[in-house]
């Protein structure tokens, strides 16, 4: 069983009815004794980083809605730790963060794989042992994080890719309908 640590994914289980969270994948970023954090990967907002940062001209890079928390903050995820300083790597080669003046700069400079950044507006927040309940509750299913789900173009299919990952034994819940009454 994967355990429960940063650079993980987080896959909400079809019987989670919370909108905030129905089939979602997180990227678990902090877990501590005193809570846990991560962002929503496949809730992409009709927004894009130059609405909210003018200072980035003409970049349309895609918002993504990182969770029900502080939607009035700005996170990124990034693959450029040497020219982008102060973030916290999570897995290797991705960080949480960092000068964000650096981030303007080298997404200006267009010498950036955009492909390498991702915004984040809010996030999913935990309080102390909140995580490990819903863990007992059997709320979340817990994967490893690859690079080719954290910065991919398939939100509207992470969900199922990333159980299918795990192996055949989530073929039922991946196919199994929004609401089972219907099924």
């Amino acid at each position: 069983m994967i355990q429960l640590t940063p650079g993980t994914f987080l896959v909400a289980n079809p019987h989670l009815n919370d909108p905030n969270f129905l089939r979602t994948v997180i990227f678990l970023c902090e877990h501590s004794h005193e809570g846990s954090f991560g962002f929503v990967l496949n809730r992409k907002l009709n927004y894009t980083v130059d609405e909210l940062v003018p200072e980035l001209g003409d970049f349309q890079l895609p918002v993504f809605e990182g969770g029900p928390v502080e939607l009035n903050t700005l996170h990124f995820l990034h693959q450029y730790p040497d020219e982008i300083p102060g973030g916290k790597e999570i897995i290797e080669g991705v960080y949480w963060g960092g000068e964000f003046d650096k981030l303007i700069e080298l997404i200006n400079s267009r010498t950036a794989d955009i492909q390498k950044i991702r915004f984040f507006l809010g996030y999913s927040g935990w309080g102390e042992k909140q995580l490990e309940a819903e863990m007992g509750e059997k709320t979340w299913i817990v994967a490893p994080a690859t690079r080719k789900f954290l910065f991919g173009n398939h939100e509207k299919v992470l969900w199922k890719e990333v159980l299918k990952e795990l192996g055949s034994e989530y073929e039922l819940i991946i196919n199994a309908p929004l609401d089972p009454r219907l099924n």
